[in-house]
Protein backbone atom coordinates (compact mmCIF):
# COMPACT_ATOMS: atom_id res chain seq x y z
CA UNK A 1 0.00 0.00 0.00
CA UNK A 2 1.28 3.42 -1.40
CA UNK A 3 -0.05 6.55 0.89
CA UNK A 4 -3.75 4.61 2.30
CA UNK A 5 -3.89 3.31 -1.34
CA UNK A 6 -3.53 -0.52 -2.78
CA UNK A 7 -5.42 1.18 -6.12
CA UNK A 8 -6.84 -2.26 -6.73
CA UNK A 9 -10.44 -3.53 -5.96
CA UNK A 10 -11.56 -7.06 -5.84
CA UNK A 11 -14.64 -8.23 -8.68
CA UNK A 12 -16.10 -11.26 -7.83
CA UNK A 13 -19.16 -12.93 -9.61
CA UNK A 14 -21.19 -15.64 -8.36
CA UNK A 15 -23.20 -16.87 -11.49
CA UNK A 16 -19.62 -17.25 -13.39
CA UNK A 17 -17.16 -17.56 -10.83
CA UNK A 18 -15.49 -15.02 -12.25
CA UNK A 19 -12.63 -13.58 -9.63
CA UNK A 20 -10.03 -10.83 -10.90
CA UNK A 21 -8.64 -7.34 -9.33
CA UNK A 22 -9.53 -4.29 -11.38
CA UNK A 23 -6.70 -1.51 -11.03
CA UNK A 24 -8.43 1.72 -9.72
CA UNK A 25 -8.12 4.97 -12.53
CA UNK A 26 -6.44 7.52 -11.22
CA UNK A 27 -9.58 9.59 -12.04
CA UNK A 28 -11.50 7.68 -9.84
CA UNK A 29 -9.09 7.82 -7.39
CA UNK A 30 -8.91 11.60 -7.10
CA UNK A 31 -12.97 12.04 -7.21
CA UNK A 32 -14.22 9.22 -4.85
CA UNK A 33 -11.71 9.39 -2.56
CA UNK A 34 -12.56 6.03 -1.22
CA UNK A 35 -15.30 4.18 1.23
CA UNK A 36 -18.92 5.52 -0.05
CA UNK A 37 -17.13 7.59 -3.14
CA UNK A 38 -15.93 3.90 -4.35
CA UNK A 39 -18.86 1.85 -3.82
CA UNK A 40 -21.31 4.09 -5.73
CA UNK A 41 -18.89 4.11 -8.40
CA UNK A 42 -18.40 0.63 -9.04
CA UNK A 43 -21.93 0.05 -8.57
CA UNK A 44 -22.83 2.83 -11.35
CA UNK A 45 -20.50 1.23 -13.40
CA UNK A 46 -22.15 -1.88 -12.69
CA UNK A 47 -25.56 -1.33 -13.54
CA UNK A 48 -28.32 0.22 -15.13
CA UNK A 49 -31.33 2.15 -14.69
CA UNK A 50 -33.55 -0.32 -14.45
CA UNK A 51 -31.70 -2.67 -11.99
CA UNK A 52 -33.80 -4.44 -9.23
CA UNK A 53 -32.23 -5.33 -6.17
CA UNK A 54 -32.96 -9.45 -6.97
CA UNK A 55 -30.90 -8.81 -10.41
CA UNK A 56 -28.09 -10.83 -10.21
CA UNK A 57 -26.40 -7.80 -11.55
CA UNK A 58 -27.06 -5.99 -8.62
CA UNK A 59 -23.89 -5.68 -6.26
CA UNK A 60 -22.87 -4.97 -2.96
CA UNK A 61 -19.72 -3.07 -2.66
CA UNK A 62 -18.10 -2.49 0.66
CA UNK A 63 -14.89 -0.52 0.65
CA UNK A 64 -12.98 2.06 3.28
CA UNK A 65 -11.31 5.10 3.38
CA UNK A 66 -6.93 5.88 2.69
CA UNK A 67 -6.94 5.80 6.72
CA UNK A 68 -9.66 2.26 6.93
CA UNK A 69 -7.37 0.18 9.51
CA UNK A 70 -5.03 2.75 10.91
CA UNK A 71 -4.63 2.13 15.09
CA UNK A 72 -3.88 5.28 16.32
CA UNK A 73 -7.09 6.96 15.34
CA UNK A 74 -10.64 5.84 16.65
CA UNK A 75 -13.04 4.75 14.46
CA UNK A 76 -11.05 3.83 11.32
CA UNK A 77 -12.52 0.11 11.66
CA UNK A 78 -15.08 0.91 9.71
CA UNK A 79 -16.21 0.75 5.90
CA UNK A 80 -19.49 1.47 4.33
CA UNK A 81 -21.35 -1.28 2.21
CA UNK A 82 -23.59 -0.27 -0.47
CA UNK A 83 -26.46 -2.06 -2.45
CA UNK A 84 -29.89 -1.44 -4.50
CA UNK A 85 -31.84 -1.59 -1.57
CA UNK A 86 -35.20 -4.40 -1.64
CA UNK A 87 -37.10 -2.04 0.48
CA UNK A 88 -36.90 0.59 -2.14
CA UNK A 89 -35.14 -0.57 -4.86
CA UNK A 90 -33.05 2.70 -4.79
CA UNK A 91 -29.44 2.55 -3.62
CA UNK A 92 -28.93 2.71 0.34
CA UNK A 93 -25.35 3.04 1.88
CA UNK A 94 -25.26 1.16 5.51
CA UNK A 95 -21.87 1.77 7.70
CA UNK A 96 -20.44 -0.66 10.00
CA UNK A 97 -17.72 -1.57 12.30
CA UNK A 98 -15.80 -4.88 12.85
CA UNK A 99 -12.55 -6.00 11.38
CA UNK A 100 -13.65 -7.00 7.37
CA UNK A 101 -13.20 -3.36 6.27
CA UNK A 102 -9.67 -2.92 7.50
CA UNK A 103 -8.89 -6.55 6.35
CA UNK A 104 -9.73 -6.51 3.30
CA UNK A 105 -7.35 -3.40 2.40
CA UNK A 106 -4.78 -5.28 4.07
CA UNK A 107 -5.26 -8.14 1.86
CA UNK A 108 -4.70 -5.81 -1.16
CA UNK A 109 -7.87 -4.55 -1.89
CA UNK A 110 -9.81 -0.93 -1.36
CA UNK A 111 -13.10 -2.60 -2.30
CA UNK A 112 -14.75 -5.37 -3.24
CA UNK A 113 -17.67 -5.70 -5.85
CA UNK A 114 -19.68 -8.75 -5.30
CA UNK A 115 -21.97 -9.77 -8.67
CA UNK A 116 -23.99 -11.89 -9.88
CA UNK A 117 -26.17 -15.02 -7.64
CA UNK A 118 -24.38 -18.82 -6.93
CA UNK A 119 -26.53 -21.55 -7.72
CA UNK A 120 -26.45 -22.86 -3.94
CA UNK A 121 -24.82 -21.25 -0.66
CA UNK A 122 -20.95 -20.42 -0.82
CA UNK A 123 -18.45 -18.56 1.01
CA UNK A 124 -16.08 -16.72 -0.03
CA UNK A 125 -12.97 -17.02 1.71
CA UNK A 126 -9.87 -13.47 1.10
CA UNK A 127 -6.38 -15.09 1.66
CA UNK A 128 -4.35 -12.35 2.90
CA UNK A 129 -1.51 -14.90 4.13
CA UNK A 130 -0.85 -16.60 0.94
CA UNK A 131 -2.77 -13.98 -1.58
CA UNK A 132 -5.20 -16.18 -3.32
CA UNK A 133 -9.18 -15.68 -3.34
CA UNK A 134 -11.53 -18.94 -3.25
CA UNK A 135 -15.61 -20.18 -3.29
CA UNK A 136 -16.48 -22.62 -1.24
CA UNK A 137 -19.77 -24.72 -1.51
CA UNK A 138 -21.07 -23.60 1.79
CA UNK A 139 -23.74 -26.91 2.39
CA UNK A 140 -23.50 -27.98 6.37
CA UNK A 141 -22.03 -24.88 8.09
CA UNK A 142 -24.80 -22.75 10.59
CA UNK A 143 -26.83 -19.79 9.15
CA UNK A 144 -27.15 -17.59 11.77
CA UNK A 145 -24.18 -14.83 12.39
CA UNK A 146 -23.64 -15.49 15.87
CA UNK A 147 -22.69 -19.47 15.02
CA UNK A 148 -21.59 -19.19 12.02
CA UNK A 149 -18.89 -16.35 13.11
CA UNK A 150 -17.71 -18.69 15.90
CA UNK A 151 -17.42 -22.04 13.58
CA UNK A 152 -15.69 -20.16 10.45
CA UNK A 153 -13.21 -18.02 12.97
CA UNK A 154 -12.45 -22.12 14.27
CA UNK A 155 -12.66 -23.49 10.67
CA UNK A 156 -9.96 -20.58 9.37
CA UNK A 157 -7.57 -19.93 12.31
CA UNK A 158 -4.90 -22.19 12.30
CA UNK A 159 -4.60 -22.03 16.50
CA UNK A 160 -6.54 -19.21 19.21
CA UNK A 161 -3.54 -17.02 18.13
CA UNK A 162 -4.79 -16.57 14.58
CA UNK A 163 -8.65 -15.78 15.47
CA UNK A 164 -8.16 -11.93 15.99
CA UNK A 165 -6.68 -12.14 11.97
CA UNK A 166 -10.02 -13.11 10.72
CA UNK A 167 -13.08 -10.81 9.58
CA UNK A 168 -15.81 -12.51 8.36
CA UNK A 169 -19.33 -10.73 6.79
CA UNK A 170 -22.32 -13.04 7.17
CA UNK A 171 -26.47 -12.61 7.77
CA UNK A 172 -29.12 -14.71 9.34
CA UNK A 173 -32.18 -16.70 8.52
CA UNK A 174 -33.96 -13.77 8.88
CA UNK A 175 -32.82 -12.34 6.05
CA UNK A 176 -34.37 -14.78 3.64
CA UNK A 177 -37.69 -14.17 4.67
CA UNK A 178 -37.67 -10.32 4.98
CA UNK A 179 -36.62 -7.72 3.10
CA UNK A 180 -35.33 -5.70 5.77
CA UNK A 181 -31.95 -8.46 6.47
CA UNK A 182 -29.09 -6.97 7.79
CA UNK A 183 -25.18 -7.40 7.48
CA UNK A 184 -23.03 -8.94 10.74
CA UNK A 185 -19.47 -7.73 10.40
CA UNK A 186 -17.34 -9.70 13.17
CA UNK A 187 -14.93 -8.71 15.53
CA UNK A 188 -12.78 -10.97 18.16
CA UNK A 189 -13.11 -9.89 21.28
CA UNK A 190 -9.70 -10.73 22.47
CA UNK A 191 -10.30 -10.29 26.70
CA UNK A 192 -13.35 -12.39 25.98
CA UNK A 193 -11.90 -14.75 23.77
CA UNK A 194 -15.09 -14.78 21.30
CA UNK A 195 -16.36 -12.93 18.31
CA UNK A 196 -19.14 -9.92 18.39
CA UNK A 197 -21.11 -8.61 15.93
CA UNK A 198 -21.35 -5.00 14.10
CA UNK A 199 -24.32 -4.67 12.01
CA UNK A 200 -24.47 -2.95 8.42
CA UNK A 201 -28.58 -2.95 9.18
CA UNK A 202 -29.74 -0.42 6.97
CA UNK A 203 -31.42 -0.81 3.62
CA UNK A 204 -31.79 -4.47 3.47
CA UNK A 205 -28.42 -5.62 1.96
CA UNK A 206 -28.31 -8.83 4.41
CA UNK A 207 -31.28 -9.73 1.96
CA UNK A 208 -29.48 -9.05 -0.93
CA UNK A 209 -26.34 -11.36 0.40
CA UNK A 210 -29.13 -14.13 1.11
CA UNK A 211 -30.65 -13.71 -2.30
CA UNK A 212 -26.98 -13.93 -4.22
CA UNK A 213 -26.41 -17.65 -2.43
CA UNK A 214 -23.88 -16.40 -0.28
CA UNK A 215 -23.61 -17.85 3.22
CA UNK A 216 -20.22 -15.71 4.60
CA UNK A 217 -17.30 -13.82 3.56
CA UNK A 218 -13.70 -14.46 5.50
CA UNK A 219 -10.88 -12.80 5.56
CA UNK A 220 -7.69 -13.71 6.81
CA UNK A 221 -4.51 -11.33 7.26
CA UNK A 222 -1.30 -11.87 9.19
CA UNK A 223 -1.59 -9.51 11.70
CA UNK A 224 -2.13 -5.68 12.15
CA UNK A 225 0.70 -3.38 13.16
CA UNK A 226 0.99 0.47 13.54
CA UNK A 227 0.76 1.72 10.05
CA UNK A 228 -0.10 -1.12 6.97
CA UNK A 229 -1.46 1.54 5.06
CA UNK A 230 1.76 3.61 4.50
CA UNK A 231 -0.40 6.71 4.92
CA UNK A 232 0.81 10.19 3.93
CA UNK A 233 1.40 11.90 7.78
CA UNK A 234 1.04 9.44 10.35
CA UNK A 235 2.77 11.60 13.13
CA UNK A 236 -0.31 14.01 11.83
CA UNK A 237 -3.05 10.96 12.46
CA UNK A 238 -1.21 10.07 15.48
CA UNK A 239 -1.10 13.69 17.04
CA UNK A 240 -4.89 14.04 16.44
CA UNK A 241 -5.42 10.73 17.55
CA UNK A 242 -4.08 11.33 20.72
CA UNK A 243 -5.66 14.38 21.74
CA UNK A 244 -8.81 12.58 20.96
CA UNK A 245 -8.44 10.23 23.46
CA UNK A 246 -7.36 12.23 25.64
CA UNK A 247 -10.37 14.31 25.60
CA UNK A 248 -12.41 10.78 25.91
CA UNK A 249 -10.26 10.40 29.37
CA UNK A 250 -11.03 13.61 30.62
CA UNK A 251 -14.51 14.28 29.75
CA UNK A 252 -16.50 11.60 28.34
CA UNK A 253 -17.68 10.46 32.33
CA UNK A 254 -18.64 13.81 32.40
CA UNK A 255 -20.05 14.29 28.88
CA UNK A 256 -21.67 11.82 26.30
CA UNK A 257 -20.18 8.66 29.01
CA UNK A 258 -19.49 6.82 25.57
CA UNK A 259 -17.34 4.37 27.68
CA UNK A 260 -19.98 3.65 29.99
CA UNK A 261 -23.17 3.39 27.94
CA UNK A 262 -22.26 3.85 24.23
CA UNK A 263 -24.47 5.61 21.37
CA UNK A 264 -27.77 4.94 24.16
CA UNK A 265 -26.82 7.83 25.78
CA UNK A 266 -28.38 9.77 22.79
CA UNK A 267 -32.00 8.42 23.89
CA UNK A 268 -32.35 11.28 25.99
CA UNK A 269 -30.75 14.02 24.20
CA UNK A 270 -32.73 13.56 21.49
CA UNK A 271 -35.73 13.50 23.94
CA UNK A 272 -34.67 16.40 25.23
CA UNK A 273 -34.61 18.27 21.74
CA UNK A 274 -37.91 16.37 20.54
CA UNK A 275 -35.73 14.78 17.42
CA UNK A 276 -36.83 11.11 19.34
CA UNK A 277 -38.78 9.14 16.60
CA UNK A 278 -41.79 8.15 18.60
CA UNK A 279 -45.06 6.92 17.17
CA UNK A 280 -44.02 5.77 13.52
CA UNK A 281 -42.40 9.62 13.80
CA UNK A 282 -45.31 11.44 14.49
CA UNK A 283 -43.50 13.12 17.54
CA UNK A 284 -39.91 13.77 18.76
CA UNK A 285 -40.48 12.84 22.61
CA UNK A 286 -42.61 11.21 24.66
CA UNK A 287 -43.07 11.32 28.69
CA UNK A 288 -42.51 7.53 29.26
CA UNK A 289 -38.69 7.77 27.40
CA UNK A 290 -37.24 7.33 30.79
CA UNK A 291 -38.50 4.09 30.44
CA UNK A 292 -35.82 3.13 27.95
CA UNK A 293 -33.30 5.65 28.07
CA UNK A 294 -29.19 5.19 28.93
CA UNK A 295 -29.42 4.62 32.14
CA UNK A 296 -31.80 1.35 31.85
CA UNK A 297 -29.39 0.36 29.31
CA UNK A 298 -26.13 1.00 31.47
CA UNK A 299 -28.15 -1.29 33.84
CA UNK A 300 -27.30 -4.25 31.88
CA UNK A 301 -24.13 -3.37 29.98
CA UNK A 302 -21.08 -5.04 31.34
CA UNK A 303 -19.00 -2.13 32.33
CA UNK A 304 -15.04 -2.20 32.92
CA UNK A 305 -14.34 -3.73 30.00
CA UNK A 306 -12.73 -2.13 26.99
CA UNK A 307 -15.91 -2.92 24.02
CA UNK A 308 -14.06 -1.12 21.05
CA UNK A 309 -14.35 -2.80 17.57
CA UNK A 310 -10.88 -2.14 16.26
CA UNK A 311 -8.02 -2.01 17.65
CA UNK A 312 -7.25 1.59 19.33
CA UNK A 313 -10.88 2.82 18.80
CA UNK A 314 -12.22 4.00 22.33
CA UNK A 315 -15.20 5.19 21.46
CA UNK A 316 -17.26 1.47 22.34
CA UNK A 317 -20.20 2.39 20.26
CA UNK A 318 -22.11 -0.67 21.22
CA UNK A 319 -21.57 -2.08 24.82
CA UNK A 320 -21.37 -5.95 25.76
CA UNK A 321 -23.63 -7.82 27.72
CA UNK A 322 -22.35 -10.83 28.85
CA UNK A 323 -24.50 -13.95 29.35
CA UNK A 324 -27.31 -12.87 28.22
CA UNK A 325 -30.23 -15.34 28.49
CA UNK A 326 -32.14 -15.82 25.34
CA UNK A 327 -36.28 -16.38 26.62
CA UNK A 328 -37.80 -17.37 23.02
CA UNK A 329 -37.04 -18.10 19.58
CA UNK A 330 -34.95 -21.41 18.90
CA UNK A 331 -31.91 -20.53 20.79
CA UNK A 332 -34.06 -19.69 24.03
CA UNK A 333 -32.26 -20.62 27.13
CA UNK A 334 -28.73 -20.33 25.80
CA UNK A 335 -26.71 -17.27 26.93
CA UNK A 336 -25.36 -15.23 24.35
CA UNK A 337 -23.13 -12.13 24.74
CA UNK A 338 -25.45 -9.25 23.32
CA UNK A 339 -23.65 -6.14 21.48
CA UNK A 340 -25.54 -2.73 22.32
CA UNK A 341 -28.52 -1.92 21.82
CA UNK A 342 -27.20 1.58 20.11
CA UNK A 343 -29.14 4.56 20.07
CA UNK A 344 -30.44 3.11 16.13
CA UNK A 345 -31.80 0.11 17.69
CA UNK A 346 -33.16 1.78 21.38
CA UNK A 347 -35.46 4.38 19.07
CA UNK A 348 -36.33 2.33 16.11
CA UNK A 349 -37.38 -0.65 17.70
CA UNK A 350 -38.15 1.57 21.35
CA UNK A 351 -39.77 4.33 21.01
CA UNK A 352 -40.62 4.91 17.38
CA UNK A 353 -42.87 1.21 17.58
CA UNK A 354 -44.08 2.37 21.19
CA UNK A 355 -42.87 -0.31 22.48
CA UNK A 356 -40.74 0.06 26.57
CA UNK A 357 -38.08 -1.76 27.91
CA UNK A 358 -40.67 -3.96 30.33
CA UNK A 359 -42.06 -5.20 26.99
CA UNK A 360 -38.91 -5.84 25.41
CA UNK A 361 -37.01 -8.26 28.36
Amino acid sequence: MLKGYTDKTLYINLTSNEVKDKVVPPQMKEKFIGGKGYDLRLLWDATKPKTKWDDPENEIVISSGPIGGITQYSGTGKSIVVSISPQTDIVIDSNVGGFFGPFLKFSGFDAIELQGKAQHDVIVYIDGVDHKVEIYDAPSEPIDSHVLGEVLTDMFANDDSEKKNIGIVSTGVAADHSLMGMLNFTFYDNKRKCIRLKQAGRGGIGTVFRNKHIKAIVCKIPGVKGNLNNVVDLEAISERGRNFNKEMRDLDDKQCQMRAKGTAHLVEIMNDYDLLPTHNFQYGSHPDSPKINSEVWKSFFTQGVPDGCWIGCNMACAKGVDKFRLKTGPYAGQEVIVDGPEYETAAGLGSNCGILIQNML
